[in-house]
């Protein structure tokens, strides 16, 4: 296996894009990416696509040949992966394992999502899986989530609303997330709540957006002369069917991520204590603190104390979600995996603005989706690294 090295990205900002279709979006973060590249849509040898809704809940196929065709893309074998919440991180996953074979020297990346509909609605999720009719809403299993993790260390259900303030400062940063105020802790406390304990701001909203990148090899980088940003692992890894009635509910969900990043940290010759920022699956306040301790970044049940710290915030040790993550930044589903690596590439090239982390070399980025009986149908990893 070769180096794959990532040599452009572009998205859109995310949020209610209500006077744009789903291709509209998508064309506007590829041609970013083309540009930022320095690459022509004739240069593009295959391109993949994560998307998680449209099929299902608007009618629409094909939506990666839709997106590419608006940019000038054709001709070329062109995929598209459903994946959860992982669409667009198996998608970037996927494109790098056919760089890294040898099979293409170039490949296009896109992760695009409508979640509202034109007239400013939500597009009903529940509709299109059994589970969710059936009652078992994610909130609620966060909710029992947070709980169990509350019972087992003897925290505050309270401290959990500093992922919250922490995220929705770092999105007051970030010109492409949805959310741009800070919020205090009072203000996320004494929100609506949603599913005992989490309140309305601990919960990430849903969004419309897209994110582009393009992978290739080491020669085509060298002669597009851009900064060099390697893709050192992309690792996917599904979870159990096994009768989860006598396990430890957080336990269970840190598993699948500790075997996804022990396997990510082994291929790119890294550790925990190397990585300079994460971007991670914050679908509720919960999550994150549950990551801190899955991806190996404190011991267990620390996760609370290294947020208390300040070691997870912006000019912390190891900055958490510095884009906003999805609590602020927003979750268009098949979207997200890839503007997580927009993000990473955006911080090791040192062009993040206000919100860059000096000196950023290493950059994790993670996505999870589909829960089944506690366990998530699918985890992604990836580490990129300057050269």
């Amino acid at each position: 296996m070769r180096d794959v090295y990532v040599v452009g990205v572009g998205m859109t900002p995310l949020g209610r894009h209500l006077d744009k279709r789903l291709r509209d979006l998508g064309r506007i973060a590829c041609f970013a990416a083309l540009k930022d590249a320095g690459l022509k849509p004739k240069d593009i040898q295959a391109g993949f696509c994560g998307n998680a809704l449209a099929p299902a809940l608007q009618g629409e196929t094909g939506v990666g040949q839709n997106v590419m065709w608006e940019v000038g893309i054709n001709e070329i074998p062109i995929i598209n992966i459903e994946n959860a919440c992982c669409s667009g991180s198996t998608a970037f996953r996927e494109a790098w394992l056919t760089v890294a074979s040898g099979l293409y020297d170039i490949a296009m990346v896109v992760g695009v999502e409508k979640t509202y509909t034109e007239k400013g609605g939500v597009l009903d999720i529940g509709k299109a899986d059994l589970e969710l009719m059936l009652g078992m809403v994610l909130p609620s299993y966060f909710g029992m989530l947070a709980q169990s993790y509350i019972h087992e260390n003897s925290i505050s259900p309270e401290d959990l609303a500093l992922v919250a303030v922490k995220n929705r400062f770092h999105g007051s940063l970030n010109p492409y997330s949805q959310f741009q105020k800070p919020v205090t802790f009072e203000e996320v406390i004494s929100s609506p709540m949603i599913t005992d304990p989490l309140t309305r701001l601990s919960c990430c909203p849903l969004s419309d957006g897209a994110a582009a990148a393009i992978l290739a090899s080491e020669n085509v980088a060298m002669r597009l002369n851009k900064k060099s940003i390697i893709a050192a692992a992309s690792v996917l890894r599904t979870g159990s069917y096994q009768n989860t009635s006598n396990l430890n509910l957080s336990e269970m969900f840190k598993n699948l991520n500790a075997r996804a990043a022990n396997e990510a940290y082994n291929m790119a010759g890294l550790g925990p204590e190397d990585v300079d920022l994460a971007e991670v699956h914050d679908c509720f306040t919960i999550t994150e603190v549950l990551h801190y301790e899955s991806l190996g970044f404190c011991k267990k049940g620390d996760g609370v104390k290294l947020l208390k710290e300040g070691k997870t915030q912006l000019g912390g040790k190891v900055p958490f979600s510095v884009s906003g993550g999805l609590l602020a930044k927003g979750h268009p589903v098949g979207c997200t995996g890839v503007a997580q690596i927009v993000e990473a590439v955006w911080q090791l090239r040192g062009e993040a603005g206000k919100r860059q982390v000096p000196g950023a070399r290493v950059a994790l980025t993670h996505t999870m989706g589909g829960l089944k009986e506690g366990d998530a149908k699918a985890t992604t990893i990836n580490i990129l690294r300057t050269k």
